[in-house]
């Protein structure tokens, strides 16, 4: 039997995956500096414009690469079609273990946001603690969904190569202090359920984590480390619906366990209709290191303050501290939806107190 939620209860604090389909990186730090200013450690540029779905504005890199051709169209899968019109294979007589790429162009736009950020902070409008986050999906996503599956193994150490040279462009321009780095894991999610075919040598589990240890490792130590899991939201919808939290407790344990340096948060997902023990019950199991924020994606539009409240009472059940967030970014929604998420996240989570130095927290 679960253990009754603690009298008088309370998630603490916020935290935004990524995306806000706002105007610009500014609307983004002006929006959300009003709306939470005491719930939220760090805020993302909102990934707006060509970067609003996600990945999908990678593809233009695969296309433009004088090394790789374009495949058949219909050869894409059924649930990707609508965003991912093609894949792409190195052209003949070329081989792989020379393939190399230029710049990707997450480092560009983190280093004009990070300009408008510093703005928005002296102006006031975003709090003089929160730290600017840029969140980059990890090699395997877009190598999944643009690359033909016989060709993976051999092209995915060269765009892992240049997803390192955006991070350390990034972290050579923003100060460590005020940087945070979250990695999106949704693929590694979906190779651990058995969802998605690995496409490495070697046991999945363990490849997988390896990947996201060998990425972790990368980001300086002063700059802030995340982990973004989820299940996906093409078209608002799962690539599958987890039987329970298991999987990315799972996950996030091997992650904690691999990764040395320190993890500041964490993000886990919550199906909008679940509120039973049974999805919950795993978070006991959750082991993370004592500096790591944990973040439950509870918080849905379409059941408001109401349905997040029951997801935070079920929840805590079983975990006695975590704050709040989505499933996952907002950038699929239209913008007229974003005020109303923003309430509900503040209105279902005490204020977080400014973060203490590392390693007190």
């Amino acid at each position: 039997m679960p253990e009754p939620s603690p009298r008088g209860f309370q998630a603490r604090g916020a935290h935004l995956v990524g995306s806000v389909p706002l105007a610009s990186a500014n609307a983004v730090f002006r929006v959300v500096g009003e709306a939470l200013p005491e719930h939220l450690r760090r805020i993302s540029d909102g990934e707006t414009g060509v970067r609003s779905n996600w990945i999908a504005w990678q593809e233009a890199i695969f296309r433009g690469h004088p090394d790789l051709a374009e495949t058949d169209a219909a050869r894409v899968d059924g649930q990707y079609e609508s965003w991912v019109r093609s894949r792409f294979s190195p052209r003949p007589g070329i081989d792989p273990a020379t393939l190399r790429f230029g710049e990707l162009g997450y480092a560009e736009h983190a280093l004009c946001s990070y300009a408008e950020f510093r703005a928005a902070r002296e102006a006031g409008a975003v709090p003089d603690h929160w730290r600017f986050m840029v969140a980059l999906p990890t090699p395997l996503a877009p190598v999944i969904r643009f690359i033909e599956a016989d060709h993976r193994a051999a092209v995915e150490p060269a765009y892992e190569v240049a997803m390192l040279a955006e991070l350390a462009t990034i972290t050579a321009g923003v100060p460590h202090g005020e940087l945070a780095i979250q990695w999106d894991a949704p693929h590694e999610i979906g190779i651990w359920e058995d969802h998605l075919p690995p496409f490495f040598k070697g046991d999945p589990r363990k490849e997988t984590v390896a990947r996201l240890a060998r990425l972790a490792a990368a980001v300086p130590d002063k700059v802030e480390l995340g982990f973004h899991l989820c299940y996906g939201d093409a078209q608002h919808r799962h690539f599958m619906q987890p039987k329970d939290s298991g999987i990315a407790v799972a996950l996030a344990n091997a992650i904690s366990e691999a990764v040395v340096r320190p993890i500041d948060w964490l993000h886990l997902p919550v199906p909008r209709d679940r509120t039973d023990d049974a999805y919950f019950a795993p978070l006991t199991e959750l082991r993370l290191h004592p500096e790591t924020e944990l973040y439950l994606g509870l918080v849905h539009l379409t059941d408001g303050v109401a349905g997040t409240r029951k997801r935070i009472r079920a929840a805590s059940r079983y975990r006695v501290a975590f704050g709040v967030a989505t499933e996952c970014g907002f950038g699929r929604r239209p913008p007229g939806d974003i005020p109303a998420l923003l309430r509900i996240h503040r209105d279902v989570a005490a204020p977080d107190p400014k973060p203490a130095p590392r390693g007190t927290r």
